[in-house]
């Protein structure tokens, strides 16, 4: 029996490093440097249509009517809603301003990365490439929340229910919190295993720490004083 199970584990890991030598690059700098451009463009595409979104809302505007001689443009504004203003704004009111959130935040987001990219820090560094990573996370999902509120704003409850829909962004958001999470995890495990690593290195060599010292002389010299 541990001979099979042997065997049987040898050979998913011999599955697994045929995979990683399949999908692992050979010139990583080639690699890095068309990474870049890749996701420069994808933060410039999904930024100008968020912008887009923004001045061209979905579901339009209200139209102006025709203007005479005695009145302007203000003049035709009724009950708050002037022309000009979308539409959805005042019929679905509180869907529409999760809309703002998710397109507000995307929008963001994606100017973030391409500021990120076009800086010039290194991608090969750790801390650079898990900010692009976490960047990239927030895009996709805002973006994601983004059509999801458009499609409950403009599909009526008779063919896709808006409970449906709310449902599926409550599943959504506990998936994408839960990797969000697990992501902040890395650089927070690396921090923490640093620090200890060093009180472990000091407590080896039997020296202090340096801020200990300085509040030790600190406290004797206040002592001097007050004597």
């Amino acid at each position: 029996m541990e001979e099979e199970e042997s065997e049987s584990i040898g050979w998913w890991k011999d599955c697994v490093k045929s995979v990683g030598k399949w999908m692992s690059h050979k010139d990583k700098d080639k690699w890095l440097k068309d990474m870049r451009g890749l996701l420069c463009v994808m933060a410039t595409v999904i930024a100008t249509i968020t912008f887009q979104s923004a001045t061209n809302p979905p579901g339009g505007v209200w139209p102006t009517l025709p203007i005479t001689n005695e009145e302007s443009v203000k003049d035709q504004c009724r009950n708050g809603v002037c022309p000009g203003y979308s539409v959805l704004a005042v019929v679905e009111q509180d869907e529409y301003k999760w809309f703002l959130i998710y397109n507000t935040t995307c929008f963001i987001s994606s100017l973030a990365v391409c500021l990120l990219l076009v800086s010039g820090f290194p991608l090969n560094h750790r801390f650079f490439t898990w900010l692009c990573s976490i960047g990239m996370c927030i895009i996709i999902t805002s973006l994601t929340l983004t059509y999801l509120s458009v499609a409950a704003m403009n599909t009526p409850e008779i063919t896709f229910g808006k409970k449906s829909i709310s449902c599926f962004k409550q599943f959504l958001l506990f998936g994408l919190y839960s990797w969000y999470l697990s992501l902040l995890s890395f650089p927070c495990a690396y921090l923490f295993g640093s620090s200890l690593s060093g009180l472990t290195n000091v407590k080896k060599n039997n020296q202090l720490p340096t801020c200990y010292l300085t509040c030790t002389l600190l406290v004797q010299q206040n002592n001097i004083m007050q004597k």
